[in-house]
């Protein structure tokens, strides 16, 4: 096997704790690589080693034959290295040209060629099926289209080696495709590239060999025809996992906890009326644009609406996201980063963001620390968060899946009795989603509402007891899971998300 890239025995410890461990590993040259494993067993660390962003503590690198030990990300860079981040590296206030070319401009008698520049990067967005002017900015640019100028960023330099760290989490299935069709491209050309996916049917579809990591180490590895998804899912949580799902313990009630009535925002939403049991799981599923969010949004009070009122619980709600959150209104955001935690502030702090004004103590109400560090041990345990000292940990340094169960636990404090998931398991590996998926039927079975917000059709039906679907703001049609046909009609769904796209 002729490698690009060879690492033995590389370890990387914070404060002597290892992070990845004694991992020895060959990328082979022109292929794609899948790296999976779940949150916080060190791929992340490791990108970033070979990344130059954190040097290694033990081993070694060789890159195209020659010892590598980058200094700092300019360091891979020249090597020859480009690394795609989950959170992207960009400059919104900027054009897409002025992004592609940040390092550096094309030069013309001395000063910067935008013309020449244009031109690159006009070649650029047409292979990556992005219509936009070159001079565009960032900010006015979609999740997903700015995910795909990062691609363009690594592939007007000459690389040999391409890393994608989740790079499909804010695509839409189109941009998807588009984003798989430049990858193969990249193998045929003889380039080689790790890609990292909690996505294991991408990984499948996509790589040419895989690579577990679990606990910080390679546990298993080979090429992509010997790992059927039950491999892939034992490999990384070192257990056999008999469902994706876990089976729901209690059935819906009949009595009605929240209701929606004619809620409109013109331009966002039309006419939305619909209504939620105690006890139910009720999934909303459309393409992206559809207005699920911007509904979400609404719901939390984040966002006007001009007709039409919500309930729960027999009351009506009203006034921004303190008063929603008095009212009974939860909210997980599908940004979790910059919407739902302090990333820089501890994880107890981060759990008691809901509910400070509930720790205060004495006649100036004084944030009592103690109550705060039970309140998050508690949420520790019970929702099984991997981390140490939670008063001082900040939450930043968690993985994705631990992060995502510290906006939980930020809610559960508050015991709300709806509960609007949105995205709620994006990026996350499939152990963690399926201790997500646990925690809403938990929820639902003690007599919660839970609005499940997904674009994975596959979680929408293995978990919901409905699933209305939306489409340019409107709900146009709804579903419901029979108690003598316990599988949604997918091909209806989609049919449904679709209608008026197509037509």
């Amino acid at each position: 096997m002729d490698a690009l890239l060879e690492l033995d025995a590389v370890t990387k410890e914070w404060f002597g704790v290892p992070a990845v461990s004694d991992l020895t590993l060959r990328i082979p040259r022109g292929e794609v690589v899948g790296i999976i494993g779940e949150n916080g067993a060190g791929k992340s660390t490791l990108m970033n080693v070979i990344g130059g962003v954190v040097p290694p503590t033990r081993g070694r690198m060789r890159f195209k034959g020659a010892d590598y030990a980058p200094a700092a990300p300019a360091d891979a860079t020249g090597a020859g290295i480009a690394f795609i981040h989950q959170e992207l590296n960009l400059f919104t206030n900027l054009s897409i040209l002025d992004n592609v070319f940040i390092t550096g401009f094309p030069r013309r008698f001395g000063l910067a060629d935008r013309r020449a520049a244009a031109t690159v990067t006009r070649t650029l967005l047409e292979r990556l099926d992005i219509r936009h002017d070159p001079e565009t900015l960032v900010e006015d640019l979609a999740p997903g289209e700015r995910q795909l100028v990062e691609i363009a960023k690594a592939l007007h330099r000459s690389v040999d080696l391409i890393i994608f760290d989740e790079p499909t989490t804010s695509l839409t299935p189109r941009e998807t495709v588009r984003l798989f069709e430049v990858i193969s491209g990249l193998r045929r050309e003889g380039r080689t590239v790790i890609y990292i996916s909690h996505i294991l049917s991408d990984v499948r579809a996509l790589c040419d060999r895989v690579a577990v990591l679990r606990d910080g180490r390679l546990v298993d590895e080979g090429p992509v025809g010997d790992f059927g998804i039950a491999r892939m899912i034992r490999s990384m949580i070192g257990r056999e996992l008999s469902s994706l799902f876990p089976p729901r313990s209690a059935a819906p009630s009949e009595k009605v906890l929240v209701q929606a009535r004619g809620l409109s925002q013109p331009g966002v939403v039309e006419d939305i009326t619909f209504s939620i049991r105690e006890g139910e799981i009720l999934g909303l599923f459309g393409l992206m644009g559809s207005g699920r969010s911007e509904l979400a949004r609404i719901f939390f009070g984040l966002d006007p609406v001009a007709e039409g009122s919500l309930i729960v619980a027999g009351r009506a709600v009203s006034g921004g996201p303190m008063a929603r959150i008095s009212d009974g209104i939860a909210f997980v955001t599908e940004n979790r980063r910059e919407e739902g935690l302090l990333m820089d502030a501890p994880v107890a702090e981060n759990i008691s963001l809901a509910t400070v004004e509930q720790l205060g103590r004495g006649p100036l109400g004084l944030l009592d620390r103690d109550v705060e560090r039970a309140v998050a041990e508690r949420a520790k345990v019970d929702l099984s968060i991997r981390a140490s000292d939670l008063s001082r940990l900040p939450v930043r340094s968690l993985s994705g899946g631990n992060q995502q169960k510290v906006v939980i636990a930020k809610w559960l404090a508050a015991a709300p009795r709806l509960f609007i998931l949105d995205e709620p398991t994006r990026g996350v590996d499939v152990g963690a989603k399926y201790e997500i998926y646990a925690l809403a039927d938990r929820l639902a079975a003690a007599g919660n509402a839970v609005l499940f917000i997904s674009s994975e059709l596959e979680e929408l039906t293995g978990m919901c007891d409905r699933v209305l679907v939306m489409n340019r703001g409107e709900i146009t049609a709804g579903f419901d899971r029979a108690p003598d046909m316990p599988h949604f009609d997918r091909e209806a769904l989609l049919a449904a998300a679709f209608r008026e796209v197509v037509a």
